[in-house]
């Protein structure tokens, strides 16, 4: 015999509890490291529903769209474009209408960084020669003073820039003949992830990749004959002169067409 209790549950008025979901840099790809944002498909404050894009990613390879995760607001954006942002770190906030992002930790580590293009680094100037003291005459190295006599360049007009006022074999030069200022370096460019990663990839393939290369000797007597007969009449009706490659080109087309 088997008994069945029967329980009154109240009915509890449901009560909706909204949450801000973080909106963080996805791994797009296997080892991804950082993301760059290109652009944001929505403005801050903006309503959104899930699914909509929400901005734009450029990874090593290429750009991706990235999707809401919920619907609301977006506010609470601290990445812009062009940011370099780590995977995973929070770019902005989804919200309900009326709510506020959470308090950013004061202790976080910023979580983005601008790239821009890296000046070239001017060269670093050669250490000057060791000056020589000359007995009622200006400070001059044993080199310069060489150079300057065999040049005929009178050491009492050069202005030394060596250690304490010396002079040295590059002041006698250009005393001698005064370069022309060298042109102004060109702004270097800034690379994209893509161009960055292609330049890097190519370098490793050239000098980490082992390469081999094969040859096989054959008897290419049949096609010297035919280039040779055939020669005049292309040469006459189209002005050029047919090549070996453009023969192999044309014997290749043909099996191709024939066994494609």
């Amino acid at each position: 015999m088997y008994f069945r209790n029967s329980v009154s549950v109240p009915e509890l008025p449901l009560q909706f509890v909204y949450m801000a979901i973080s909106v963080v840099m996805p791994a797009l790809e296997m080892a991804q490291e950082t993301g760059k944002i290109v652009s944001w498909l929505k403005k801050e404050g903006e309503a959104i529903n899930k699914g909509e894009p929400l901005l734009e990613v450029e990874t090593d390879k290429a750009v991706v769209e990235v999707e809401a995760a919920a619907d609301g607001v977006l506010t609470g954006v601290r990445s812009h474009e062009g940011d370099v942002v780590a995977v995973g770190v929070t770019i902005a906030w989804i919200v309900a209408p009326g709510e506020q992002p959470p308090a950013e930790s004061a202790a976080a580590a910023p979580a983005a960084r601008k790239v821009t293009a890296q000046p070239p680094v001017a060269a670093t100037a050669p250490p000057a020669e060791t000056a020589g003291a000359a007995e009622g005459g200006p400070r001059i190295s044993p080199k310069a003073r060489r150079l300057a006599k065999e040049r005929g360049v009178d050491i009492r007009r050069i202005r030394g820039t060596g250690l304490d006022g010396a002079i040295t074999s590059e002041d006698v030069l250009a005393a001698e003949a005064p370069a022309p200022p060298a042109a102004p370096a060109p702004p270097a460019a800034a690379l994209s992830a893509i161009a960055r990663l292609m330049a890097e990839r190519t370098t490793q393939s050239w000098t980490q990749v082992p390469h081999f290369y094969l040859v096989r000797d054959i008897d290419a007597g049949a096609l010297l004959q035919v280039r040779e007969q055939r020669m005049p009449a292309i040469e006459r009706d189209r002005g050029v002169k047919p090549t070996h490659t453009d023969l192999l080109i044309s014997l290749t087309a043909r099996v191709l067409k024939e066994h494609a």
